[in-house]
């Protein structure tokens, strides 16, 4: 008689472990990143009442008779589904679309999470909101090169920081010189350069036709001449000699002397207007940062004054073999245990990590439906134990009673 009151016991015991399980899933039903936990009954010890005989030549085998001793929790699993995705328009939300974890430390510790509501503190500091820790990357180095082979650090955004200016040395020219040009009629375009102090220069660059299918061109900085050259146009009007030279000036502002490669090869001379103009050059001058947006693959790309952009960090995804093993550690964040595995940190949208998508988040995956289902049959299975505790006390008083 005792033992269905020590099962009835168990079962109000852990189906009440399955509620508390419920009712934190349903609690964080709006809870970032969040991943719900599931409770796997497993039978109890049972008692051997007689023990399983194997067949005789007389009669054949019985088997056991066995009393079982109740229930209990096999298993409390947490379920790495994906969450929807929710886009919020903040920059430097993350959203992970795949089986990786942000990564989070404070020089010390190092955690992961799904939550990746990130903003920025008062040092330009990526930090996840909820905990203060601050995001682990790669940060670039000055000419923008990331070494993901290298050790995580924190990522931090340069706010207000300047990239250095750059010299140009390429210069292209796109267009047209007019075919049925009179010759001595020159054609000047004006072109922008800069120099090693990302100062910006004029040159002025003259087109004159001296002949059949030839044209003399003058570059002049400050009224000075500073290169000149023929270009020889083929019967098809397309550039066949003197396509590319060099010209070399101190531009006289206390930067280094410019070298420039002037290109002319994309140029035409067709009948029809003349139409030479800078078609591209290298050179800017220096740039503030303005803005910074974060790709698939977790590259942070700040874009500057000066119409640049510069690569400033990437982010870094953690995968584990199993993400069912990892330690809850509280605000979001999970720890490596034996049983998960360590960390395999890498880039994002490779090995199965996932990617990442700006300016979302990624809601809980507690599913209210089922975890309402759920709460109905726990609550009658805690029921059913209940009645059984109550009959089995009745059945005590019954035999208690045969005494009188």
């Amino acid at each position: 008689m005792l033992r269905s009151l020590f099962a009835g016991v168990s079962g109000l015991r852990n189906h009440q472990v399955r509620m508390d399980v419920i009712g934190n899933n349903i609690a964080n039903v709006n809870t970032v990143g969040f991943k719900a936990g599931r409770v796997n009954f497993a039978e109890a010890l049972s008692q051997i009442i007689r023990g399983a005989q194997a067949p005789s030549e007389a009669q054949g085998g019985m088997n056991a008779m066995q009393v079982g001793l109740g229930v209990q929790v096999g298993s409390i699993d947490t379920l790495f589904t994906q969450g929807n995705l929710q886009y919020t328009g903040n920059l430097t939300d993350l959203a992970v679309q795949g089986d990786g974890f942000l990564v989070v430390g404070d020089g010390l510790r190092r955690f992961y999470t799904r939550d990746g509501a990130v903003v920025l503190d008062a040092d330009g500091n990526l930090v996840h909101a909820s905990s203060g820790l601050r995001l682990m990357g790669w940060q670039a180095d000055a000419a923008g090169s990331v070494d993901t082979a290298g050790p995580l650090s924190p990522l931090r955004i340069p706010v207000g920081t300047h990239i250095p200016p750059r010299a140009t040395t390429n210069v292209t020219f796109g267009g047209n010189l007019d075919a049925a040009a009179d010759a001595g009629v020159p054609w000047i375009t004006t072109v922008t350069v800069f120099d090693s102090l990302g100062n910006a220069l004029e040159l002025v660059v003259e087109f004159e036709k001296t002949g059949t299918n030839e044209w003399t061109w003058t570059a002049r900085y400050g009224g000075t001449d500073v290169g000149t050259g023929t270009l020889t146009f083929g019967s098809d009007g397309t550039v066949a000699a003197g396509g590319s030279t060099a010209v070399t000036f101190d531009p006289g502002t206390g930067a280094d002397p410019l070298s420039l490669t002037l290109d002319f090869s994309a140029l035409t001379q067709y009948g029809g207007n003349s139409t030479v103009s800078l078609q591209q050059q290298d050179g800017y001058a220096t740039g503030s940062l303005e803005s910074f947006a974060i790709d698939g693959n977790g590259v942070i790309t700040g874009l500057y004054s000066n119409g640049r952009t510069q690569v400033i960090g990437q982010v870094a995804l953690a995968l584990f073999a199993n993400p069912g093993g990892l330690l809850k550690a509280g605000s979001n964040l999970y720890a490596e245990s034996s049983n998960s595995g360590p960390a395999a940190v890498g880039e994002a949208g490779t090995g199965g990590r996932g990617a990442l998508t700006a300016g979302a988040l990624e809601m809980s995956n507690v599913d209210l439906a089922q975890e309402f289902t759920n709460m109905i049959t726990a609550q009658r299975g805690f029921q059913a134990n209940a009645r059984v505790i109550t009959t089995s006390d009745e059945l005590l008083q019954e035999l208690i009673s045969l005494r009188r």
